[in-house]
C-alpha cells in the first residue's frame, strides 16, 4: 500500500497508472463490442414477414388475403422467423388456407395449399363464376379460350314505357342491341360440336344481369385484344340509329329511358 502511494505520488508513477487504466478500459470496450456483435449475430439480420392482421378462417383464399389487406408486412429478427414464413404477398396467390390462422401469427407455407383445383377458393368477396352456353356464331367458340377477355352484347325487344316503367301500349316493340359488359374475364370454355359453355368471372351484380339476359334476350361475345384494348362508351343500336341516323339518345328517350 505504501509502495503504491509512493508510486502515484511521482510523475512517472502517475503516467504508468494512467496508462494501465487506459489499457484496462480498452480491454473492457473490446470485450463489450465483441459481446454485442455476438448477440446481434445470434439474433440474425432484420427480415420481413407477413403477419395476420386479424383471424383468418380456414378456406380463405390467398388472393383474398393479398388483395384485401388481411395481412401486414412486419420486420423481425431472423431468429424469430418461422420455417416457411412468407415475406412476399404474391406468394399467397393461387393458395387457400388449410387451417384457422390467428391474429398476429406469421403466414407460412404449412398453413396453405394450392387452390388451382378449388375454383371457389380463388374468388374474392363479390366475385362469382357463371356459366352460359353459346353457339358457334354468337360465342365465337373457335377462337375464344380460357384467359381471354370479351365484351358482351345483348339484344332485346323493347316496348315504350312511362316514367314508372309501365308499358304504355301505344307503340310497337323495338329491337335494341347494346354492349352490356366490357372486359369480362373468361375463366374456362368447354367446347362441343359447334357449341361451347363459357365460364365468366364477374361480380355478383354482373352475374344477375348475365343470367337474365341469357334467358330473356340474345347474347353475343366479342373477343378483345390481348393487350392495349380500348372501349367506346356503349350506345343503343336499332333500325332507326343504323339506317336513319337517329341518335341513340333520341331512341333511348322514346322508349321511356331517363337521364
Amino acid at each position: 500500500m505504501e509502495y503504491a502511494q509512493r508510486l502515484i505520488s511521482t510523475r512517472r508513477g502517475a503516467v504508468l497508472v494512467a496508462a494501465l487504466a487506459a489499457i484496462l478500459a480498452g480491454i473492457l470496450i473490446v470485450a463489450y463490442v465483441q459481446r454485442y456483435r455476438h448477440s446481434v449475430n445470434s439474433e440474425g439480420a432484420p427480415v420481413t414477414v407477413l403477419v395476420a392482421k386479424q383471424a383468418i378462417a380456414k378456406g380463405t383464399s390467398g388472393t383474398l388475403i393479398a388483395t384485401t389487406g388481411l395481412y401486414s408486412a412486419t420486420t423481425i429478427r431472423q431468429s424469430q422467423l418461422l420455417n416457411g414464413a412468407f415475406s412476399d404477398a404474391s406468394t399467397l396467390r393461387d393458395k387457400v388456407a388449410t387451417r384457422d390462422i390467428y391474429q398476429g401469427s406469421q403466414l407460412k407455407a404449412t398453413d396453405f395449399a394450392p387452390a388451382a383445383t378449388d375454383v371457389a377458393a380463388s374468388l374474392t368477396k363479390h366475385q362469382r363464376i357463371i356459366s352460359i352456353p353459346f353457339d358457334a356464331t354468337h360465342g365465337d367458340v373457335q377462337n375464344i379460350q380460357a384467359g381471354d377477355h370479351v365484351d358482351v352484347y345483348a339484344l332485346f325487344n323493347l316496348v315504350t314505357v312511362d316514367a314508372r316503367g309501365i308499358p304504355t301500349g301505344t307503340g310497337a316493340s323495338h329491337t335494341v342491341l347494346r354492349m352490356i359488359m366490357s372486359n369480362v374475364d373468361v375463366q374456362n370454355v368447354i367446347k362441343g360440336a359447334g357449341v361451347g359453355t363459357f365460364y365468366f368471372k364477374v361480380t355478383d351484380v354482373q352475374a344477375t344481369k348475365l343470367a337474365f339476359a341469357a334467358d330473356n334476350g340474345k347474347l353475343w361475345l366479342a373477343l378483345r385484344p390481348a393487350a392495349g384494348a380500348k372501349t367506346t362508351p356503349p350506345s343503343l343500336v336499332t333500325v332507326e340509329t343504323l339506317m336513319l341516323g337517329v341518335s341513340p339518345q333520341a331512341v333511348y328517350q322514346s322508349l321511356g329511358g331517363r337521364g
